[in-house]
């Protein structure tokens, strides 16, 4: 039989701070209609003071272990996809660990912005299948509110904070990661980039975007990665019961779902709740669905995202 990374249990975590188009509209020149005309947005969560990507991690952890029915201590794996971590280092990953109660596994992170937590999946997957590990806590975690520029109304509206996760565990049997590609082109960096870091202005910076430019991209570049995934797991989209999308923006998922022949019922929507969490959007939405019923047992499903970079990945997974 086949080793494959199956998804044990998923689990979720938003500020408690949540924000409507209407009380944003008090401080930024702009308004619900605006916003929910070209994005689908109506609201998203801020993190207060005391609330981090790091414990929104473990909160999101926590609720994934709780779903998979198994203790802390039985995770040798975690791989956390964010890129707004706690601090420039250590990883936020070693964080959760600690935070959690597990005295050692292999803990890191990874940043690929919003394709982050395709790439931790990937990841936490060849080592499953390699046999390196045999239960992985893959995270995606995000407090983007850090680094926006509260004045530029055409990037501040689309992003929120928050956190999801999944325990992956190596299982023998038809269910599981079936399938993962993932790209990256560099040569995109001034479309969608944070002005600062380390080495450069020794400055956080903040978030900038060519929005028009990066909606092309993300149409094209998400179809044809999709399409790549399926044929990879000898599939078609008319094998795919739901997709779980990253959630940037409702025009995009839309015009993507087209491209792709697939029925807008069959994609999972939550943009309009949580904004653009990032590297969050994919496991915090697969978590609504799962916990609301939608997403059963031995359903394909098609899990994807596109993040600065450009990166862009998706997976194909039998849950």
């Amino acid at each position: 039989m086949t080793r494959r990374s199956v998804i044990a249990g998923t689990g979720s975590a938003l500020p408690a701070r949540r924000v409507s188009n209407a009380e944003l509209a008090q401080s930024v020149d702009t308004s619900d209609e605006w916003i929910v005309e070209r994005t689908g947005i109506r609201f998203r969560h801020i993190a207060g003071p005391d609330e981090t990507t790091g414990t929104l991690a473990t909160d999101a952890a926590k609720a994934a272990i709780a779903s998979a029915g198994i203790a802390a201590e039985n995770i040798d794996l975690i791989v956390l996809a964010t890129a707004t971590p706690d601090q420039t280092f250590p990883a936020t990953a070693t964080r959760v660990q600690a935070a959690l109660g597990i005295d050692d596994c292999v803990a890191f992170d990874v940043a690929a912005v919003c394709s982050g937590f395709l790439y931790a999946l990937h990841v936490a997957d060849s080592m499953l299948s390699s046999g390196a590990a045999n239960r992985a806590l893959v995270i995606g975690a995000e407090t983007f509110s850090r680094i926006l520029d509260w004045e530029d109304r055409a990037t501040c509206v689309l992003f929120g904070d928050g956190a999801g996760a999944v325990v992956l565990e190596a299982r023998e049997g038809e269910a599981g990661i079936l399938a993962s590609r993932l790209h990256a082109d560099g040569r995109h960096n001034e479309l969608l980039y944070v002005d600062g870091g380390p080495s450069t202005t020794g400055t956080v910076g903040k978030l900038r975007m060519r929005g028009r430019e990066v909606f092309r991209h993300a149409v094209t570049n998400l179809s044809a990665v999709m399409r790549e995934t399926l044929d990879m797991a000898g599939l078609s989209s008319g094998d795919v019961d739901w997709v779980v999308p990253h959630q940037a923006n409702a025009r995009i998922l839309d015009a993507t779902a087209r491209k792709l022949e697939l029925e807008g019922e069959r994609v999972i929507v939550t943009v309009d709740q949580h904004a653009n969490t990032s590297a969050a959007s994919v496991p915090l939405a697969l978590d609504v669905a799962v916990r609301d019923g939608r997403i059963q047992r031995g359903n394909i499903l098609v899990l994807e995202a596109m993040g600065g970079g450009f990166t862009w990945g998706a997976a194909v997974v039998r849950y």
